[in-house]
């Protein structure tokens, strides 16, 4: 038998799985794929570090958009960390293997980081910030973004919780090649020697939970948003007031655009798109928050002023 299954009772049974991610892909173009994905996660960890550090040690920032965009940071970083790593080990070394235990993990912390829950929570921030200025600092209150961000994290546990119970209670007895660089819900799948209809028929419901209905609410915010700035009177109002919410929508574009690319159509997704999703775009984050946002931009000139002039001890 192959390695990482056995026998029991004529049945042979998978204890581990093969992750074949980008062995088809000449050894050259690993080498840099290696090098590619290594700077890319680099950036992802120092770039969203620094948003962290720089909305923590500012207090003009002390705000709810830069108390969501914290948590976003430092999703983020977990994001990538759950899958970046592992896929790093592979290319350098060819390791393949995964224990199912090991297995089970990545898909449960790779689905817990409610990352779509966390965008609504900032898109009903942009729309409470321009469709009601006057009443923004009462109704976005401190503990109700506090209640928003657990909110977020504590649904994405859930979720990611069913997730768990309805794809790693199947049996997997042969194959164990996951054709993918990470576990992932559906190429695991794939692998089950039981009928999985149930099984992605609840997936299914459980993906509108977690992404269908938030892009929903996401797409009613920015209409809000939308219809108060094209009644506004002037040509400068509309335009700040667009670009206070410009590089949210930016990075919930490439969030759901790509995402929905490979879930929702998993037979003609790459290995391209899984990349975008997992590595390039919480890549962009710090990059669209930085280059894009004056008030990211001072308060790091503010922050590095501070620092320089900074008595000795």
């Amino acid at each position: 038998f192959p390695v990482g299954m056995t026998t029991v009772k004529n049945q042979t049974s998978v204890r581990e799985f093969s992750l074949l991610g980008f062995s088809h892909v000449p050894d050259v173009l690993q080498d840099w794929l290696f090098v590619g994905v290594g700077a890319a996660y680099m950036v992802i960890l120092l770039g969203n570090s620094l948003i962290i550090f720089i909305t923590l040690m500012d207090a003009a920032l002390h705000t709810p958009m830069y108390f969501f965009l914290r948590n976003l940071s430092f999703l983020e970083i977990c994001y990538a960390s759950v899958t970046t790593p592992r896929m790093l080990v592979n290319l350098l070394v060819g390791s393949k293997a995964i224990s199912i235990l090991g297995c089970a993990a990545q898909v449960y912390f790779f689905h817990s980081i409610s990352e779509c829950f966390l965008l609504l929570a900032m898109a009903y921030d942009r729309c409470i910030a321009i469709c009601c200025p006057l009443r923004y600092t009462l109704i976005m209150s401190r503990s109700l973004c506090l209640q928003m961000v657990a909110v977020s994290w504590a649904a994405g546990s859930l979720v990611s919780s069913g997730h768990i119970s309805l794809v790693f209670t199947l049996p997997y007895c042969g194959p164990n090649e996951i054709d993918h660089f990470f576990c992932d819900i559906p190429p695991v799948l794939k692998l089950a020697c039981a009928d999985t209809y149930r099984s992605e028929t609840e997936l299914f419901i459980l993906i509108i939970l977690l992404a269908i209905v938030p892009s929903i609410l996401i797409l009613v915010f920015y209409s809000q948003i939308i219809s108060t700035i094209l009644k506004m009177p002037s040509t400068e109002g509309k335009h700040k007031a667009f670009s206070t919410c410009s590089s949210h929508l930016i990075v919930v574009t490439l969030f759901l655009g790509t995402g929905g690319v490979v879930y929702l159509q998993p037979k003609s997704s790459s290995y391209v798109f899984s990349l975008l999703y997992t590595v390039v775009t919480p890549m962009f984050n710090p990059i669209v928050y930085s280059l894009r946002n004056k008030e990211v931009k001072g308060a790091l000139g503010r922050v590095i002023h501070k620092m320089l002039l900074s008595p000795k001890m």
